[in-house]
């Protein structure tokens, strides 16, 4: 479903697109309910439809197919820097790798707290090297132990994480590919973003349909179907070349 319908007809009730179903739904246009308007609230709850599916899928890691690259970054490192910062829209990092000295990239797993009786500081204290853990200090920042030194890695491109990342948001701009960009899931539920746009309005201007949206839409706490559960169905059974498998485990007898 395209972000805006075919400008090719002079009614906008025959454009199938995302603006034009909010319009039909709010019984809008965009003097009423102005297209930045639409845009904001459609790419408001496109990054929680988002959400969802980063928590649901599973093996098959889920990323907006609108955007033209990995969800792969790479860095410079830079000789005895610890700690690192990465883009806000990073929503998880999955995997955190540095480049030895041979230009191989190296897994570094996450220091874990739970596991080790002292604090990564005191366990590492100020010693230099190829960096054996990291440790996720906010959201978007890490730090390396041992510290970054240029004998044991390669500081050009010498960092590669993978994470998971948001929508690629939608514009105001008309006349543009985005009229005719569609959002990066699953197609059978693109209107879903329709329906999330129009709620706001709705809440404000058509207080009764907000239930009836609200059932389609499938997101509060008192419903259990609707067009959200469909699609994290879908995602979260998406890898069919894995498969479950059931398997014993064996407790010691006391």
């Amino acid at each position: 479903m395209q972000f805006r319908g075919s400008t090719t007809s002079t009614d906008a009730s025959y454009r199938q697109g995302i603006v034009e179903e909010i319009d039909r739904l709010c019984d809008s246009d965009d003097t009423s309910y102005p297209r930045a308007d639409k845009t904001s609230r459609v790419n408001n709850f496109f990054e929680k439809v988002v959400g969802w599916l980063i928590n649901a899928d599973g093996i098959w890691e889920f990323d907006d197919s609108r955007y033209t690259s990995l969800p792969i970054g790479t860095y410079t490192l830079v000789n005895a820097q610890r700690s690192y910062t990465f883009a806000a829209d990073f929503l998880q990092l999955l995997e955190v790798s540095v480049m030895d000295s041979n230009g191989v990239y190296i897994k570094i797993p996450q220091f874990d707290p739970f596991v080790e009786p002292v604090s990564v500081e005191e366990f590492w204290g100020t010693a230099s090297g190829f960096p054996e853990v990291f440790d996720l200090v906010s959201d978007d920042t890490i730090k390396f132990y041992p510290n970054i030194s240029s004998s044991f890695v390669t500081l050009t491109a010498g960092l590669q994480v993978k994470f998971k990342r948001t929508a690629r948001l939608f514009t105001v701009t008309t006349g543009t590919g985005e009229d005719t960009a569609e959002p990066g899931f699953a197609s059978p539920w693109h209107s879903i973003l329709a329906y999330g746009g129009a709620r706001p309005y709705c809440a404000l201007y058509k207080k009764d349909i907000v239930p009836w949206l609200n059932s389609v839409i499938g997101d509060t706490t008192e419903i259990s179907t609707g067009m959200k559960k469909e699609l994290l169905a879908h995602y979260s059974r998406r890898n069919k070349e894995h498969r479950a498998i059931m398997t014993h485990k064996s407790s010691p007898f006391i």
